[in-house]
């Protein structure tokens, strides 16, 4: 692994102990979630997008919409981590009168581009983004990350339909596939399959991947596209945490001190 590759890896294992700190501490939910998209989030900040801290009101900025939203924490913690707004608002997570909200509200964190919760909003605000740009000849790239489960919504359909109708090559979707939505497994709620083709039918560009591989991550995003296009990347609930791995109850649990013990312990292992 090259030597830039090992300081993504580094990064990764600060985000999430960031992330473990402000669940334990706000005794709050979702931390499989949010383990799931650390490297693609990273990926997205470290390499990939056109943002700056310092002018988050250049008009021709890059911007990233974190639809599946109870994912908040990793944004937050990459956020807090790239000096987009300070560290110790981490602390500030989810706790009365704090400042993060457990899902997204760009009027009170820096570095949000749009207020997201309900599930399946996310993709179609995206659409409008990428097709203003486009009207405005503004080069900046919309990037829109989303969950397996909430492509049950209707309007992640509706607004994929737009987007490939209008060919918005501006337009990158993300769909963070780890199979275990809100109540089970994917599979066992309402199946996708067959999913790349069902993109590839709206018009979209389709690429796979392991979403906790950098290198795969960074190539995806490069990839010339003359269409929208999406990265189906496969990732694992809960990744980075062995008892915490592919388990739905880490969806909604928060640790006990002996889980948060665990769990520190091996996020200070480099793996």
């Amino acid at each position: 692994m090259n030597n830039d590759l090992v300081k993504l890896k580094k990064f990764s294992q600060k985000i999430r102990i960031d992330i473990l700190n402000m669940v334990n501490d706000a005794q709050s939910s979702h931390i499989g979630s949010c383990y799931s998209i650390v490297e693609i989030i990273v990926s997205l900040y470290c390499k990939i997008l056109y943002v700056d801290p310092e002018n988050l009101s250049d008009v021709n900025r890059d911007k990233f919409l974190l639809s599946k939203a109870h994912g908040s924490c990793a944004l937050y913690a990459t956020l807090a981590e790239l000096n987009f707004f300070p560290l110790e608002n981490l602390k500030k997570y989810y706790v009365d009168g704090g400042i993060l909200p457990g899902h997204l509200d760009k009027t009170v964190c820096p570095g949000v581009e749009h207020s997201l919760g309900s599930l399946g909003h996310g993709l179609p605000v995206g659409v409008g983004l990428s097709f203003a740009n486009n009207l405005d000849n503004n080069k900046g790239q919309i990037y829109v990350l989303i969950g397996d489960g909430e492509c049950n919504e209707g309007t992640i359909w509706e607004a994929a339909l737009f987007a490939g109708h209008h060919k918005l090559n501006n337009l990158t979707v993300i769909v963070d596939f780890n199979k275990i939505q809100s109540f089970g497994d994917v599979d066992d709620i309402l199946t996708l399959d067959p999913f790349g083709k069902k993109w590839e039918s709206f018009g979209w560009d389709v690429v796979e991947i392991d979403g906790h591989d950098f290198q795969q991550l960074i190539d995806a995003f490069m990839l010339p596209h003359k269409k929208p296009k999406v990265i189906i990347a496969h990732t694992v609930k809960g990744k980075g945490v062995s008892f915490m791995e592919n388990s739905l109850d880490w969806h909604y649990k928060s640790p006990n001190t002996q889980q948060y013990e665990d769990a520190l312990k091996e996020l200070m292992i480099l793996k």
